[in-house]
């Protein structure tokens, strides 16, 4: 299979259009498109839908990614095989735009000499996977059950609580009141398409909704003028939510509005995740300077059931294994 149209079809997943994946690959989107038809060629499938905004994944497109993610991965090894052993830290943000990407821009400004190479992995799930394999020296992710999930040769600490916010039109009643109170969130539906089944994050608004009654529609993407922003802008009634670090396109016209949930405030809970004995210096630095960072719930606010639990141990910034080694 052909490395780079595997790269090619890696960067248009992430960058979520041609122009932007040829601009980080260095070639024009010509030859990007180029090699995304090779490789739906080579598998016999269309692994992209375009829409207005770019592309987004077909289910197969969806399917094939980890694999893509992790032929890549094994180039990589290899090529760093035959290489002197000093490298970039590798660091799994799970997706751009994300508030793991704002995180680790905070460590990168308060190290700037430490170089740092970035992975998409797309979950919990792939970032321990990464760790175990020493693809990853750390990685962001949301932890349903920390002890398990990690087991034997990883370590993790609380990171961040991310503040919950809706994206509503401009005549929707939480866009005339300035915020959204939980207590509210019961009267509409809640849009949140492309949640993974079997996923953190499905866990995480499964576990919102039950608490306070939430409608959460999770069905997939639609196209063109039926995306999730435009149906949210036209409506009176439907919301969308979003990570308060989380950087997101909205579209300009007509105007949709951000923001905060109060009453109590919902926290989505990220971990920073490493290898318990990394020889890499700037992984320990990165851990220390999660540490430093890290700030408790506020009384008002809301967590999921592991983390609320958690937080009520007072364990909370690190595993029992870990604090056994502090």
């Amino acid at each position: 299979m052909n490395t780079e149209a595997v790269l090619a079809f890696i960067a248009v997943a992430e960058e979520g259009q041609f122009q932007l994946a040829a601009d980080r690959l260095g070639i024009s989107q010509q030859a990007t498109s180029k090699r995304i038809a090779t490789l739906e060629a080579e598998l016999g499938t269309a692994l992209f839908k375009r829409i207005p905004a770019g592309a987004v994944l077909t289910q197969d497109g969806r399917t094939f990614l980890p694999h893509a993610t992790a032929i890549a991965a094994a180039v990589r090894a290899g090529v760093q095989s035959v290489q002197p052993r000093t490298r970039p830290l590798r660091v799994d943000v799970l997706a751009r735009g994300t508030a793991a990407v704002d995180l680790l821009r905070g460590f990168r400004d308060a190290n700037p000499e430490v170089p740092v190479e970035t992975v998409s992995g797309g979950g919990a799930a792939a970032t321990i996977a990464a760790a175990l394999a020493g693809e990853v020296d750390a990685g962001y992710a949301y932890l349903r059950d920390r002890a398990g999930e990690l087991g034997p040769g990883l370590s993790s600490a609380y990171a961040y609580l991310e503040p919950v916010q809706v994206i509503v039109g401009p005549r929707h009643p939480f866009a005339l009141a300035g915020r959204a109170r939980v207590a509210d969130l019961s009267r509409y539906r809640a849009w949140v398409p492309g949640i993974v089944a079997g996923s953190e994050w499905e866990t995480f608004y499964r576990d919102l909704g039950e608490s306070f009654a939430i409608d959460i529609d999770a069905t997939r993407y639609a196209t063109g003028t039926e995306s999730v922003f435009d149906a949210v802008a036209a409506s009176e009634s439907l919301l969308t939510f979003v990570g308060e670090r989380s950087r997101v396109a909205l579209p300009s016209a007509p105007a949709l509005v951000r923001l905060p949930v109060t009453s109590p405030v919902p926290l989505y809970p990220w971990s920073l995740v490493w290898r318990s004995r990394t020889r890499h210096p700037a992984a320990r630095r990165l851990v220390a300077h999660a540490r430093r960072a890290f700030r408790p719930p506020r009384t008002a606010s809301w967590l999921p059931r592991q983390a609320r639990a958690d937080f009520a141990r007072d364990v909370a910034p690190a595993t029992p294994a870990a604090a056994a080694r502090r």
